[in-house]
């Protein structure tokens, strides 16, 4: 996260996301290896990654295909997968993320991201935004004259939402709940705050609607901030879950930033 100082308001201008990998799953072999010796056969993977193991399992009951493997392994059995499109059998690996130093502005576009997505975001209501932070875009950052501007504005905006918390408090003063009254005045004075205030999103997700984000929003077209995102994302799972997301590339752009391309696109 790269962030600078601007020289008249507290606030934190941030140009890069962090990604937290904070939950991956579990299985229970015991329980697996019972349904196997239920119905007479016995398999076992070759891949430790929860993710790409039960995807793997999920795929098999649906041809019961346990007693006679593809040889080559999980990555085989999933790249197979990935070359044929059945994509359904990837909703059964989930994940766990914090999306932070991210815009509102990117928030807007993520949440579009519905099926295989849940979202828990910060609430401007109950935090306090004092000592905010914002998400400064890279072609502004880069240029003096856009980036000075950009600060004054973020500077005033700033400002008058910290007035407006300090007169909204006193207006509400009648109001006996200390924690009620302040969130009617963050409530009405967030109204000001710009689509550039850095927000936190916890986000959970499974690998087909991951690879779904990360071919919409890893695409040279969409916007740099998401993109950005979707790239850290990519890196991430690569490491996580090379089965399930080691055939996509990273290519450099003009812009310094990297586009992600995979030859099984809509799985």
């Amino acid at each position: 996260m790269t962030t600078t100082a601007a020289e008249t308001t507290p606030i934190r201008v941030i140009t890069d996301p962090t990604v937290y990998l904070v939950g991956v799953q579990t299985t229970s072999d015991a329980e697996l290896d019972r349904f196997l010796a239920d119905h007479g056969v016995a398999w076992q993977s070759d891949t430790e990654v929860a993710g790409e193991y039960l995807a793997e399992v999920a795929g098999r009951v649906c041809y019961m295909s346990f007693a006679k493997p593809r040889p080559g392994g999980n990555q085989a059995y999933l790249n197979h997968i990935l070359e044929v499109g059945h994509g359904s059998v990837l909703e059964h690996a989930v994940w766990n993320f914090i999306f932070a130093g991210v815009s509102r502005s990117l928030t807007h576009e993520l949440i579009r991201h519905r099926a295989g997505f849940g979202y828990s975001q910060l609430s401007q209501r109950y935090v306090d935004e004092s000592v905010a932070e914002y998400v400064e875009p890279d072609c502004i950052a880069r240029n003096p004259e856009l980036h000075q501007l950009w600060l004054e504005a973020i500077g005033i905006t700033h400002q008058v939402y910290m007035k407006l918390t300090e007169k909204l408090l006193d207006a509400f003063q009648d109001e006996p709940d200390k924690t009620l009254r302040r969130k009617l005045a963050r409530q009405a004075a967030r109204s000001v705050l710009p689509n550039a205030t850095e927000t936190k999103i916890f986000v959970t997700a499974n690998a087909r609607a991951l690879r779904h984000f990360i071919e919409l929003r890893g695409n040279r077209h969409a916007e740099t901030e998401i993109r950005k995102l979707a790239v850290q994302v990519l890196k991430i799972m690569q490491k996580e879950a090379p089965n399930l997301f080691g055939d996509y590339e990273l290519v450099a752009l003009p812009d310094g930033t990297q586009e992600a391309t995979t030859q099984h696109r809509k799985v």
